[in-house]
């Protein structure tokens, strides 16, 4: 197979945002994929000929030919290789003129399958293997992206609308360039390719020339080797292959994904088979006790072999028979027994070992990051009796960044689940059902790793008095979580003691004004005391503030009476049954910066079918370039198109409007509040 040229991410295209004529659809991971792709792809493609869109002419022709082969390859590819669901995306991108068509699965700890040499195990499927290098060979660039749960391959092709030769980035400047991984010609050449070619291959991908390539798996550098010729791969190449292959790890905050990963570094490159066992650190299976083993051994996460229908019984081999856990803090690697027939890869040797005879070596290297043990790599290859020391070392050293990557990613999935946790207990466990009112809730937290500073809530107050708020604290983080762990009890509190909506405001800025005062205070005694220096203007606790939309409702007959007021938030928006918009309330000072503030509320009456939609500003000042989702009241207009649908459509429909505004992700948290009186 050839070099699997750096990822891209992959993003919804809006028409009015990125001008792109679009079209996408899910398949079954069955046989009959393939066709629906190229049928679908071949009516639109007609469809924008006949629009006459722009970069649409050559549709019908040549291009479009090349379009529907490279669909249908990458769908055959998905089905074959993962057997999950597909999503087929074709998009036209009218500026640029680029034709850009991926498919995702649901199996990322599988790669796409290639050209790579086949061995025994898949000697009937000899006619499988090409269709990447179709890919690569009709489109200008292509790539993959590994997602948590999902991989996307994807492939661009010119239409005639630019020079020839010109390169230009489908994804536009939405999208800051990722580090070239030179993987190209580095991870995966061809080894059957002479070098001269692959200069001109690496060129045409961006990729290093001949002086920098590492075979495939090993090939003629492992004859060359044998013969006495000199293998000048290893000062260049090795160490691109070891940088490329660090940053690829380091971006990786799944476990199972970064043993996936490595997997497919090492196989063929390094070895013709390689598998990880796992060590859990919270109960010490697989660990250590007083300097010796503990009984119970590692899981056995990840297996990888050259041919892919060799897997499965080299995992139930591999599986009975865990790396005996040597002591972690030697380094080197220790033998591991050959697992059998399982991992031969039967091949005709030139040192005289006859194909079929099942042979081999295998290595087990300790996996330790931060001074713990975080499990094993084993790698084997057969028809040897010894891995070159290079080799060994190369392999020792690509180990080192495997262990840092699970150990960064199990420090992330710990964060992650404290934040979870935390998360879980600053927000409600259960939205209230307001009788005779419709509600949509939507929360999307920025950052899945730490607290949001967004927030919700709605419950109930007393004498059929229904409050509802919906706030964004300053920062992110533990800072906002103990904000919101002050705001959302006292907001309760006062509600219930029976404070309308202006003097809840009114009392919350005090209580926040006093509790920043008292924290100040006593960082400032704490400081005196441990003799520290007077702290500089910027220095220790700032000010805790927050923008806040707090309303009631109360019903009446015939509908509800709302009393709302947005403290520093975005103005609430009621929508009509005939689809007119208006805000309903007034502009007012943050909570918890000026003191001796007073607010105001709003008041109105909310009428069958009338909706009221509250949302942060992740919402408003969602960006996409230099523009935001609110300038020229977009928000207003988004909301006007939902006239007649209920409250979860509607929520939904913002939500997705929001999100399709920009092609990168959302940068900031995202809280959106519908209530609609039935």
């Amino acid at each position: 197979m050839r070099a699997i040229p750096t990822q891209r991410e992959t993003a919804p295209c809006a028409p009015d945002a990125r001008g792109c004529a679009r079209v996408e659809t899910t398949l079954t991971g069955s046989p009959l994929a393939p066709g629906s792709a190229r049928a679908l792809l071949r009516k639109a493609l007609t469809e924008w000929a006949e629009l006459a869109l722009p970069g649409a002419a050559h549709l019908t022709g040549r291009t479009g030919d090349d379009a529907t082969l490279i669909a249908s390859e990458l769908v055959t590819n998905a089905v074959v290789h993962a057997g999950t669901e597909v999503r087929l995306t074709c998009r036209l991108e009218q500026e640029t003129g680029a034709l850009v068509i991926e498919v995702t699965d649901r199996h990322p700890s599988r790669a796409p399958r290639g050209g790579e040499p086949e061995t025994a195990c898949a000697r009937d499927a000899a006619e499988y293997g090409r269709g990447l290098r179709l890919v690569a060979a009709l489109s200008d660039s292509w790539g993959i992206t590994y997602r948590p749960g999902a991989k996307t391959v994807w492939a661009r092709l010119p239409t005639g609308e630019y020079a020839a030769g010109e390169r230009t980035d489908p994804y536009g400047d939405e999208y800051a360039p990722a580090p070239d991984l030179r993987v190209a010609e580095i991870l995966a050449p061809d080894p059957l390719d002479p070098p001269a070619d692959r200069s001109a291959q690496g060129h045409r991908e961006g990729a290093p020339g001949r002086d920098t390539w590492l075979a495939g798996s090993y090939g003629d550098d492992w004859l060359a080797r044998r013969d006495g010729r000199d293998g000048t791969w290893l000062g260049r190449g090795a160490l691109s292959f070891l940088a490329e292959a660090s940053d690829l790890l380091a971006g990786q905050l799944d476990e199972d994904l970064v043993t996936s990963l490595a997997g497919q570094l090492i196989v063929p490159r390094l070895a013709d088979w390689c598998a990880v066992w796992l060590e859990d650190e919270t109960t010490g299976r697989g660990g250590w006790s007083d300097g010796a083993p503990r009984s119970d051994g590692p899981r056995l996460a990840r297996v990888w072999h050259a041919g892919e229908s060799c897997i499965e019984a080299l995992s139930r081999v591999l599986r009975h028979n865990p790396p005996a856990l040597g002591d972690p803090f030697l380094p080197g690697p220790a033998a591991y027994p050959w697992p059998g027939a399982a991992a031969d890869t039967p091949r005709d040797d030139p040192d005289g070992v006859p194909a079929g005879e099942v042979s081999g070596t295998a290595l087990a290297y300790r996996l330790v990051a931060g001074g713990r043990p975080l499990g094993t790599l084993v790698i084997g290859r057969g028809g040897i009796d010894r891995f070159p020391d290079e080799i060994t070392g190369l392999a020792e050293d690509l180990g080192r960044r495997v262990a840092l990557a699970i150990g960064a990613a199990r420090q992330y999935s710990r964060q992650a689940t404290i934040s979870a946790v935390l998360q879980r207990g600053l927000l409600p466990g259960a939205v209230a059902e307001i009788p005779g009112v419709r509600s949509a809730l939507v929360y999307e937290p920025c950052d899945k790793g730490g607290p949001s500073g967004d927030f919700y809530d709605l419950f109930p107050a007393g004498q059929g008095r229904w409050c509802f708020a919906v706030g964004d604290v300053q920062g992110k983080g533990p800072e906002a979580a103990v904000v919101i762990g002050l705001v959302r009890p006292w907001l309760r509190l006062l509600a219930r003691e029976g404070y309308q909506v202006a003097d809840v405001l009114d009392r919350l800025n005090q209580l926040l004004l006093d509790d920043a005062t008292e924290a100040a205070d006593a960082a400032a005694r704490a400081l005196v005391a441990a003799g520290a220096r007077p702290t500089a203007p910027g220095d220790g606790p700032q000010t805790r503030f927050l923008s806040l939309l707090y309303g009631e409702l109360v019903p009446f007959a015939g509908g509800f009476r709302c009393t709302l007021a947005s403290a520093g938030h975005p103005l609430p928006l009621l929508l009509a049954p005939d689809g007119s918009v208006t805000a309903v309330a007034q502009p007012q000072t943050l909570i918890g910066v000026v003191d001796d503030v007073t607010y105001t509320s709003e008041t109105f009456d909310m009428y069958s079918g009338d909706t009221l939609l509250c949302v942060t500003d992740g919402v408003t000042e969602r960006r996409s370039g230099s523009r935001q989702f609110d300038d020229g009241d977009g928000l207003a207009t988004a909301l006007s198109g939902c006239a007649g649908l209920h409250a979860e459509p509607i929520a939904e429909r913002i939500t997705r409007l929001v999100h399709e505004f920009g092609a990168r992700p959302p940068a900031d948290d995202l809280a959106l509040l519908v209530l609609q009186a039935e």
